[in-house]
Parts: structure tokens; C-alpha cells; sequence
């Protein structure tokens, strides 16, 4: 029979430790085979942006199929890629992905049917180069609409209608060349194409820092006008651009329960967080992309962004019953569309090795 010492039982003490913090880090990792959706089984789907390369990657499409129920096509299935000449459809990019979810039995966003950006400079113009008529544009806008919603009825279940047409100054709209021709008509029209061509597509409008309240107030104008005139729109996609100082708490919980009220599903639409602060919706500026910088991820960015994005998911599991979907906006650090701001951003949950950050841990951790 041995005696049990100090020394033993601190040598003793120390193995337990060991096993124990094994045991805490198994659990991090355990079931190698569970991933975001599964966790969020009883919340919401839980999605990603991809292009048609991710899914003929070996190791990116295992990551797709382990973690997420849900795909959106990145820039596939906006208007100019799919029809770069009038009546000249390049259908191959989209239907792969479709083809790809449908397959693998994913819920597929169709992004984006009307944007300013990405739009095909024919689209305004008329036959003999003077710009288009509000006739000749709306005729064109309800063509490509229902071509490319007709195409993937009973496939794409949902689709970012119309995308981006509040302005970021003090005005109301945007002042695209959607508005210039045909005033505000062209969005309303938008989702009476979308819902002739498929009445059971759930039909969003998309927009970005939806938390800033001059912006939300617009967007929630804009929204409770539409409805008003019976105008079928379902849900509000935030898109989620989001980075390591923005949103507050209050401002994104602000947010949800505003556009809740109209009787509007939520979806978070393009979630990341960028390690640099500010704002990061929207576009680039013109002559903004510079050479690529390709600064260290610290600890201090690791830890800012763990913080927030632990903090978005508690809002998000709150607010389970208003939410209908989160999408992350692209799979992982390898690839992502802040990098075209002239410095390597590291904003999501997947490392560029396609490895979980511990971030991970903390979106799952509940």
C-alpha cells in the first residue's frame, strides 16, 4: 500500500489537470463530423458564399458539406455575369452551383436579381446608343428577372431581389441608373417579376450597415412603403458586413426588432468581421485597391474578433424566432472579397489553411 505524499498528490493533481484540459479540448473538437448546421439544427440554417471553384476543390467542398446547409453563389448569379449581352445568358457558373446544392440537398439564395453594381452597361442604353427608355429598361429588367427565376424555380428558394438602393448620404435612394430612368417604379416592379415568375420564392431586400440608425430608418421606410402598397416582399437580408468595432449590441438588436415589426423574416445575408475597424459595407471606392498587404493575425485581432463575433451569435440565438437564415460571405481567411481592399483580412471562422480559428469555439459553444 502506498502512502499518499504532498509530492504524490501534487503529481497526481497535475496529471488530472492534464487530463482534464484534454478532456475541454476533445470537447472543442469532438465529432469530427459535426459542424455549424448541426449545431444550429434547432436555430437557423446556417449558409456560405461560394464560387463555382469551391466546388470542385476537394478540400473546400468537404468543408461546405460538413459545415453549412445552405449556399449562395458569390457573384455567379448577378446580372451581368449571367447575361453580359442581351439575350446571351452564360448559365454555366449558376448551374453549377444549383446543381451542387440541389445535389447535396442545400437550401440555395439566389443573389442578387437588381443591383447598380454589376449590371450590364446594354441594360441603359437603347439601340441606337441614347440611354434607354423607363419602358425599354423595365421591359429588360422583367425579362432577365423571370428568365433567370423561371430557370431555377423549385431549386433557389429564396433570392435577394433587389440589392443596395438606399444611399449612404442624406438623400433617400440611391442615385443609379435604375433610378435615373425609372425613379423608385423599378423596385417595386423588381419584385412583381420575382414573384410572377416563382409565387413560392421567399423575395428579400438586401442591403449593408443596416445598424447605423439614419440608414435602418430609410431602409425601414423604404420596406414599410412597399408593403403598404401590397408589394411582395418577405424578408430583409442585413447583410453583415461587419468588422471588430461595429456593430454594438444595442444597434444590431435595434435592427432586428425593427424590421421584425413589419412582419418580415431576417436573414443575416453576408456575414464576416474584419480584424480592422470601421465600416465595411459596400463597395470599393474607385482607386482604392492597392497593392496587397499582408499583415500578421494577432492575438489582439483574434481576441477583438472573438469577442464580437461570440457576441453576435448570443444575439443572433436570442432572436431565433425572427431569423430565418445566417450566411457567411465566403468559406474561409484563404479567399475572401476584403482582401481586394489592399490588405489580407482575416474574417471568418475557417483559417487559410481551412482550419478552425478558435473563434470556432465560441460560435458553437452553447
Amino acid at each position: 500500500m502506498h502512502r499518499l505524499t504532498k509530492t504524490n498528490l501534487t503529481v497526481a493533481l497535475a496529471f488530472i489537470s492534464v487530463i482534464l484540459i484534454g478532456a475541454t479540448q476533445q470537447q472543442q473538437i469532438k465529432n469530427p463530423k459535426k459542424g455549424l448546421k448541426d449545431y444550429y439544427k434547432k436555430y437557423f440554417p446556417i449558409g456560405v458564399a461560394v464560387r463555382p471553384s469551391d466546388l470542385r476543390n476537394g478540400e473546400e467542398k468537404n468543408l461546405i458539406l460538413k459545415e453549412f446547409n445552405s449556399i449562395t453563389a458569390e457573384n455567379a448569379m448577378k446580372m451581368a455575369p449571367l447575361q453580359p449581352a442581351e439575350n446571351r445568358f452564360f448559365w454555366r457558373d449558376a448551374d453549377s452551383i444549383v446543381a451542387f446544392g440541389v445535389r447535396n440537398k442545400l437550401n440555395v439564395r439566389g443573389h442578387t436579381l437588381c443591383w447598380h453594381a454589376q449590371a450590364p452597361n446594354w441594360m441603359f442604353t437603347d439601340s441606337s446608343g441614347n440611354q434607354a427608355s423607363k419602358e425599354l429598361l423595365l421591359k429588360r429588367l422583367k425579362s432577365h428577372i423571370q428568365t433567370v427565376v423561371n430557370r431555377y424555380k423549385g431549386k433557389v428558394y429564396a433570392w435577394d431581389v433587389v440589392n443596395e438602393v438606399i444611399a449612404d448620404d442624406t438623400t433617400f435612394l440611391r442615385k443609379s441608373k435604375w433610378f435615373q430612368i425609372t425613379g423608385d417604379e423599378f423596385i417595386e416592379k423588381a419584385f412583381e417579376y420575382a414573384h410572377e415568375a416563382d409565387p413560392k420564392a421567399i423575395l428579400f431586400y438586401n442591403d449593408y450597415n443596416t445598424e447605423i440608425p439614419a440608414k435602418r430608418e430609410k431602409i425601414y421606410r423604404l420596406l414599410k412603403n412597399l408593403l403598404d402598397k401590397g408589394v411582395p416582399v418577405h424578408g430583409v437580408g442585413l447583410q453583415a458586413h461587419w468588422s471588430i468595432s461595429s456593430p454594438s449590441k444595442e444597434e444590431l438588436e435595434k435592427s432586428i426588432q425593427m424590421f421584425s415589426s413589419l412582419g418580415l423574416q431576417i436573414q443575416f445575408t453576408e456575414l464576416d468581421v474584419s480584424v480592422y475597424s470601421g465600416r465595411q459595407g459596400g463597395q470599393l471606392i474607385q482607386g482604392q485597391r492597392r497593392q496587397m498587404e499582408t499583415p500578421v493575425f494577432t492575438a489582439e485581432m483574434e481576441q477583438q474578433q472573438l469577442e464580437k463575433y461570440k457576441m453576435v451569435f448570443e444575439v443572433f440565438r436570442k432572436y431565433r424566432k425572427n431569423i430565418t437564415g445566417v450566411t457567411f460571405w465566403n468559406l474561409s481567411d484563404k479567399y475572401s472579397w476584403l482582401d481586394g481592399r489592399g490588405r489580407k483580412n482575416y474574417p471568418l471562422l475557417f483559417d487559410t489553411n481551412l482550419k478552425p480559428k478558435k473563434v470556432y469555439n465560441e460560435v458553437v459553444k452553447f
